[in-house]
């Protein structure tokens, strides 16, 4: 018997599960998400979560509180007489009366080999790192952050010059083939949790951007990292010279590879730029006010050559 679903996310990442959830036949009764944030051209228009847009699409009721703190809120919230909530990337704390709501509790897709990487930005996290390793898992959520028993896992390589983006993508497609399994087991009654490890708890701190600009006296392998694990947003970046001024330039891919010489110096023609401890080469970079361009297409309009230094 299908069952009843409250569905919580908000970005794109969330959107495939809501997804596979409705065509596999459950019953979404409502979806919650957060509330529509300024945007358009000028900041003036409300623009909804892509969450709200693909439930408006299946014809589910939108839901978008502040907080869950109120009783209001939770008396609404266990009106729905749910079996189980779906949360991915929701952006509220659940308090323990919503997570104590639904008959069969809460469901929670979350994007690393838990207890590696609990909190906010665990693909970033986990680039940045240096992780040769990641994955998708399902858990039952509690109190705590991210510290709920699993259910389900799916280990995914981090390959050498993925970015965040690519990875993102990767997880997205990979939560809403768990998550439906998992319900497809809460239905049948066959799904097991497995407690969490006590060691090798790690935190995925929110990104800040000043962590963002460039430091080339730190090793090409760290350099490399942060571009990759920052792009596309917020984006990696430093100053380069163009049009005789300094110019923040966006960098969204790069490679390691050989070279020594000044950190950021520019060591050939291809942007092969030097670093504390070896080199990268960037690939694909965004000036300001324009387009992703490959480095080879930047190159042609911009007037970088060995010798000269990014900062």
């Amino acid at each position: 018997m299908p069952l009843r679903v409250v569905f919580m996310g908000t970005p794109e990442f969330s959107v495939p599960t809501l997804r596979a959830l409705a065509e596999a036949g459950h019953e979404i009764v409502a979806v919650y998400t957060q509330p529509p944030r300024a945007g358009g051209r000028r900041g003036l228009e409300l623009t909804p979560s892509p969450v709200q847009r693909e439930a408006e699409r299946l014809g589910v009721e939108v839901r978008t509180p502040l907080t869950l703190k109120d009783d209001s809120d939770r008396q609404a919230f266990r009106s729905l007489d749910a079996d189980v909530a779906v949360v991915v990337a929701y952006g509220l704390i659940l308090p323990k009366p919503v997570l104590d709501a639904p008959r069969l509790g809460c469901l929670n897709g979350h994007a690393s080999l838990l207890p590696r990487w609990r909190g906010a930005a665990p693909i970033q996290r986990a680039i940045m790192a240096g992780d040769a390793e990641t994955g998708m898992m399902v858990m039952r959520m509690e109190e705590g952050l991210d510290t709920g028993p699993v259910a389900l896992v799916e280990k995914l390589a981090i390959e050498a010059d993925m970015t965040a983006g690519d990875l993102h993508d990767r997880l997205m497609a990979s939560c809403a083939e768990l998550m439906t399994e998992a319900l497809s087991r809460l239905e049948s009654g066959s799904l097991a949790y497995t407690p969490q490890a006590a060691e090798g708890v790690t935190y995925a701190a929110k990104i800040d951007k000043s962590e963002a600009r460039v430091d080339w006296t730190r090793p090409a392998g760290e350099v490399h990292n942060l571009i990759r694990g920052l792009s596309p947003f917020p984006g990696a970046w430093c100053e380069a010279p163009l049009g005789g001024r300094l110019e923040r330039l966006k960098l969204l891919r790069s490679t390691l590879c050989e070279g020594a010489g000044v950190p950021g110096g520019i060591l050939d023609d291809r942007l092969t730029v030097a670093c504390g401890r070896g080199a990268v080469r960037l690939v694909e970079v965004q000036r300001a006010g324009a387009r992703p361009a490959a480095a080879q297409d930047f190159l042609r309009g911009a007037k970088i050559e060995k010798g000269m230094k990014l900062s």
